[in-house]
């Protein structure tokens, strides 16, 4: 069969922009699991200057005439993004070839930043007919151009008779920028399973309002967790949610202000009484967790590592929205877990 067809089919070399002094804080991906894995893989290894790696996930026609044309290419690179879009393939003597449509932003050392953007075809040849040394999933050769258009919106929709582009998910396109916008740089580059911040759990939570008639259809509000940062022993996440009416807002927590006092004026001691004073509102969830069934956010905050000191919350959807049901602290440092429910709307009565 025939493979899919380029405008230019020779890869575009970033030469003259050079390499990050921080190479080693990006993200390690060595994914050969899918054609788009590849291309992210190979952009791991060029943000973090492995060009030994870079090199190897191309076959035998090579990005350029010798490894160190290569190498010298990205002398000035400081970093650089990729997209990818939708993947399309077709088979051919016994190989798979996948067509990537891929978008590069490229930043100089000057923070001078360079959009590119085209295509990669990626081969996969069958392993059940290879001999060794076997050959993995590799490039086989890609064309990437300069374009006018930002990142964000510069992937080509296909490549060669690819599939059309999937629809954009608006919602969640914005809760990504505004939480990267927001607390991108103030939470871990990356999750605990090592994938880049920013994509978040999605959830669509179906209900009527409470003045809804019977004949009215069903509204929906989209909730997004996004991963901020792990510690010792407390992981923080930030939450949007979407509907119709406001669009995306990040959702707040409600929080009790609590006046505690210990025998003695000794937080080891013994707790004489909690008081709630006042409420704040925080944009951060602490070891938190969203219930579908219950439709309700989990917070529990420990105060030190073996988490008999601790503060906890109950967030119910109703009505659109999320609201405090239930507060439960635990204020003495006794080395047993023992909350008392300081705030209850949760139980009946």
């Amino acid at each position: 069969m025939k493979r899919a067809t380029f405008a230019a089919t020779v890869f575009f070399s970033l030469a003259g922009i050079g390499q990050s002094a921080l190479a080693a804080d990006a993200p390690y991906i060595d994914d050969r699991s899918s054609a788009d894995a590849v291309i992210r893989s190979l952009y791991s290894a060029i943000n973090r200057h492995e060009f030994a790696r870079a090199w190897g996930y191309f076959g035998d026609t090579k990005p350029a005439k010798d490894f160190n044309a290569f190498v010298k290419g990205y002398d000035g690179t400081d970093s650089v993004e990729v997209k990818t879009g939708a993947v399309s393939n077709e088979g051919a003597a016994g190989s798979i070839y996948y067509s990537v449509p891929v978008v590069i932003e490229a930043t100089d050392k000057k923070g001078e930043a360079k959009v590119f953007a085209g295509c990669y075809t990626v081969r996969q040849v069958n392993a059940q007919i290879q001999e060794p040394p076997f050959q993995p999933i590799f490039i086989d050769k890609g064309a990437l151009k300069p374009s006018t258009e930002d990142f964000d919106s510069a992937v080509p929709a296909s490549c060669g008779d690819g599939p059309p582009p999937p629809k954009k998910d608006e919602a969640l396109e914005q809760a990504k920028k505004a939480f990267l916008a927001t607390y991108g740089g103030q939470c871990d580059k990356q999750d605990p399973e090592g994938k880049p911040i920013g994509e978040p759990e999605a959830h669509s939570i179906h209900y009527k309002g409470k003045d809804a008639q019977p004949s009215d259809p069903e509204r929906e509000t989209r909730l997004f967790r996004f991963f901020c940062s792990m510690a010792a022993y407390n992981e923080t996440a930030v939450y949007y949610i979407a509907d119709d009416v406001n669009g995306v807002t990040q959702l707040q927590f409600t929080e009790p202000d609590l006046d505690i006092r210990y025998e003695n004026n000794n937080s080891e001691g013994k707790v004489e009484s909690i008081h709630i004073i006042g409420f704040k509102t925080s944009g951060w969830a602490t070891n938190s967790d969203y219930d579908d069934n219950t439709k309700t956010i989990t917070t529990s905050n420990k105060w030190r590592g073996v988490g008999d000191a601790s503060s906890s919350g109950t967030y119910l959807f109703r009505n659109g929205d999320f609201s405090l049901v239930q507060y439960d602290v635990d204020a003495s440092y006794d080395g047993e877990v023992n909350p008392q429910t300081v705030i209850d709307y949760n139980t009946a009565p």
